[in-house]
């Protein structure tokens, strides 16, 4: 018997019992605060949090962030008055020119700063690659602390169309140097609300 033919039979005898599979595998994350969890990953991947505690004080912030620009558009009813544009256009090339789109997100993740976002935020589905600059208000409750804990939650047969969106447009692949805002928004600011 060769050494090849030796170590082969050697495996063979001492493999491991076969064990079945999970039925549903999950991996479960213990951060100590999601809030800052989802903060602090959010600023690494260039995003902007910023903790409000209700809608004046977005309305504030955004009309100090950007005082003076158009082509601004919005799917939550308590910013409407900052809104000169409508989303609900039959044709998404009608949108190339907007400016700022600020709309809500149902569920945020603290291991990624991922916000999930679907039809029902999104008339348009290009509106968060489109816009220039990119504002996403969720509530602290939403956080969850992974993408596990977050398909449990989801149902995406409910709409037609949904999306993670995690910080602001990027890539790194142009002579290994970041450009922010390359393939869709240049910025992402996400207000937290109690």
């Amino acid at each position: 018997m060769t050494t090849r033919d030796q170590m082969l039979a050697n495996i063979q005898a001492n493999q491991p019992s076969l064990l079945p599979l999970p039925e549903q595998f999950t991996f479960t994350s213990l951060f100590p605060d999601l809030t800052q969890q989802f903060i602090d990953v959010l600023t690494f991947v260039g995003g902007v949090a910023v903790v409000v505690p209700d809608y004046a004080a977005i309305k504030v912030h955004l009309q100090q962030q950007y005082p003076d620009l158009t082509n601004v558009a919005t799917t939550c009813p308590d910013l409407a008055d900052l809104a000169d544009v409508t989303l609900n256009v039959v044709d998404p090339h009608e949108l190339s020119g907007l400016n700022l789109a600020i709309i809500e997100g149902p569920l945020a993740v603290a291991e990624n700063a991922a916000i999930w976002v679907d039809e029902r935020q999104l008339p348009q589905r290009v509106v968060p690659m489109i816009t220039q600059y990119l504002v996403i208000i969720i509530r602290q409750s939403t956080i969850v602390a992974n993408m596990h804990d977050a398909y449990k939650q989801l149902r995406v047969d409910e709409t037609g169309f949904g999306t993670f969106i995690c910080g602001p447009s990027k890539t790194a692949d142009i002579e290994q140097s970041l450009v922010i805002g390359a393939h869709g928004a240049r910025s992402l600011t996400v207000y937290i609300l109690p």
